[in-house]
């Protein structure tokens, strides 16, 4: 019997993958508990309540970041355990490291002196940004998390989100992430439909992925590393989701799965600096691929 492309992808994980994704990709496969994925991911914990140690994998070194606790709240999310005490230590952790305006730095400077990837840049006193910021506060409020923390926070992300003019697939990525959580609806879809228009008028997304030529990647991304509708709306309730026809979803999702390559994993698009970081960055593109493609009803998401 021919392989499939989930059994390629398993073959993949068991191949490649740190222990924390090997049970990522159990629990959502293949009908194994969340309470594996938890402890994978309680190595990555730290006293001061944040996360460190290379989980975000382009951060190297002990340290807690933002960046890598945004992730493992990604992670207790897909697994439904963010929430409890668990994250009230997180949401102190955030509150420490939190800038003036009650915002996060992409990156702390505990992280100077540890390996880095060169396009995150350390500096003694960075300022808030809305790519650290929107995908956690997002996260915190779908997940009815209540925390003093998130007042100063979510007044950031609408003074950050409406003032996008001039903006680029990361930036928007994270908006849509706070967009899709915060309770505010109302304004939350009158913010995404600005947004949306920007992403089409700025040409921020890939509508044929038969004419990528025809689509200059933002300046300093790497090349080829090109923005799909799946990448904004990764599922169906995103209100990026509003933002592309149903044909343009469709060959989004097509280009997506015929993306995984003949290892079994998907690639990464943006810019590969260090053996070890492509290596453990693949099998996490692999997993939110899959992710992705079922959560559309896609026939290769498993």
């Amino acid at each position: 019997m021919a392989a499939t492309p989930l059994s390629r992808a398993e073959h993949f994980i068991w191949l490649t993958a740190r222990v924390l994704e090997q049970r990522r990709f159990a629990h959502h496969f293949l009908g194994g508990g969340a309470d594996s994925v938890e402890a994978a991911l309680s190595a990555y914990l730290n006293e001061d309540g944040g996360y460190g140690h290379a989980l975000e994998p382009d951060l190297r070194g002990p340290v807690s970041q933002p960046l890598h606790t945004a992730h493992a709240l990604r992670v207790l999310d897909a697994i439904g355990r963010c929430g409890g005490l668990r994250v009230e230590r997180v949401c102190r952790y955030l509150t420490a490291v939190s800038t003036p305006e009650g915002a996060l730095p992409a990156l702390h400077p505990s992280i100077r002196g540890y390996p880095a990837a060169p396009f995150l840049p350390v500096t003694d006193d960075p300022p808030g940004d809305l790519l650290a910021t929107g995908p956690v506060v997002g996260l915190l409020h779908r997940n009815q998390v209540w925390h003093a923390w998130l007042f100063r926070a979510t007044d950031f992300c609408w003074a950050a989100v409406d003032a996008l003019e001039k903006t680029h697939p990361y930036e928007v990525q994270a908006a849509v992430a706070f967009l899709d959580g915060v309770p505010d609806r109302a304004r939350a879809e009158a913010a995404a439909d600005r947004l949306g228009r920007l992403v089409r008028d700025q040409r921020l997304v890939v509508l044929d992925p038969r004419r990528l030529d025809d689509h200059p990647v933002a300046p300093g991304y790497a090349p080829g590393e090109h923005h799909f509708p799946h990448d904004y709306a990764r599922v169906p309730g995103s209100l990026a989701r509003r933002w592309f026809t149903d044909e343009e979803m469709a060959r989004s999702l097509d280009h997506l799965a015929a993306e995984q390559d003949a290892d079994g994993g998907w690639p990464i698009r943006w810019r590969q600096w260090a053996p070890g970081t492509a290596l453990e960055w693949r099998p996490i593109v692999t997993i939110e691929a899959l992710r992705t493609l079922r959560a559309h009803g896609h026939r290769t998401g498993g």
